[in-house]
C-alpha cells in the first residue's frame, strides 16, 4: 500500500504558494468565479518565470494574451458605464416628470378648458392651403359659445387663441368642444385641432415607455408623443 510523503506534500504546497495558488486544505481560501486584473498579471508573471528558456513564449502570443485581457476588461468597464448611464437616465425621467406637473401639453383632440390664466390656446396643422379657416367652440349642450375667423391660411401650422373667455365658462365641470374647419380644393372640411391640456400627474415609466403623463380629459400620454409644452404661469 503506497503512502504519501508528508515532506513532498509540504514541498508541493510551497511551490503552489510561491506562484500564488493556495492549497485545498487552506481553510481561509475562498473560491473565485472570475479572475481580476491582479490575478491575470500574477498568472502572466508566473508563466514568464517558468517558461522554457530554450523555447520562450513568442511575442505574438504574449501580445495576444494581453489584448484578450484588455478586451475583457474593456467590456466589463463598458458594462459598468452603461449601468451608470441607465441610473442617470432614470434620474432624468424623474426630474422630467416632476417638472411637467401643473403645466400644459399640446395634444390632438376636441376637448378644451381655459388654463389658469383663463385662456385657451391651440394649433391647426393644415394639410393644404385654406381660403377660409374657422374655429368653433360649443358647450355641453351643443350651443356655439364662440368662434374665431382665421381667414385664408397657407398649409402648415396655424396657431389660435381665445383670451376673453366669459367667467361662467371658466369653472365648468365638463370641457368645451372645439372644432376646426377649412375651405380647400374639395370644399369645406374638418381639421382635428391640437389644444393645450393640463398635466395632472406623471410617472417615470421604464426604458421602453419613458415618462407617461396623465393629461386632463385625455388620459395617459407618452411624453415622447407630445409636440409642445407650455407653462401655465405664462
Amino acid at each position: 500500500m503506497s503512502t504519501i510523503d508528508p515532506n513532498s506534500t509540504a514541498t508541493l504546497n510551497k511551490i503552489l504558494e510561491k506562484i500564488g495558488v493556495k492549497s485545498n486544505d487552506d481553510a481561509s481560501s475562498k473560491k473565485k468565479d472570475t479572475l481580476g486584473q491582479s490575478d491575470f498579471l500574477k498568472l502572466m508573471t508566473t508563466q514568464l518565470q517558468n517558461q522554457d528558456p530554450f523555447s520562450p513564449m513568442e511575442n505574438g502570443d504574449f501580445i495576444a494574451q494581453m489584448a484578450q485581457f484588455s478586451t475583457v476588461t474593456g467590456i466589463a468597464e463598458m458594462g459598468e458605464s452603461l449601468k451608470s448611464l441607465s441610473n442617470q437616465l432614470g434620474e432624468f425621467r424623474i426630474a422630467t416628470a416632476t417638472n411637467l406637473l401643473g403645466h400644459s401639453v399640446l395634444v390632438p383632440g376636441n376637448k378644451v378648458r381655459p388654463d389658469s390664466e383663463g385662456e385657451i390656446h391651440g394649433v391647426l396643422d393644415l394639410p393644404r392651403a385654406s381660403s377660409a379657416t374657422n374655429i368653433v367652440f360649443s358647450n355641453t349642450a351643443g350651443e356655439v359659445v364662440h368662434s374665431i375667423d382665421l381667414g385664408s391660411q397657407a398649409s402648415g401650422l396655424v396657431g389660435f387663441s381665445w383670451k376673453d373667455i366669459p367667467k361662467e365658462l371658466h369653472n365648468q365641470d365638463n370641457p368645451m368642444k372645439v372644432e376646426a374647419f377649412m375651405n380647400g380644393e374639395n370644399g369645406r372640411s374638418g381639421v382635428t385641432p391640437s389644444v393645450f391640456a393640463e398635466v395632472l400627474a406623471a410617472s417615470t415609466g421604464d426604458s421602453s415607455t419613458g415618462v407617461v403623463l396623465e393629461v386632463k380629459d385625455y388620459g395617459n400620454i407618452n411624453a415622447s408623443d407630445v409636440r409642445k409644452f407650455r407653462s401655465n404661469n405664462l
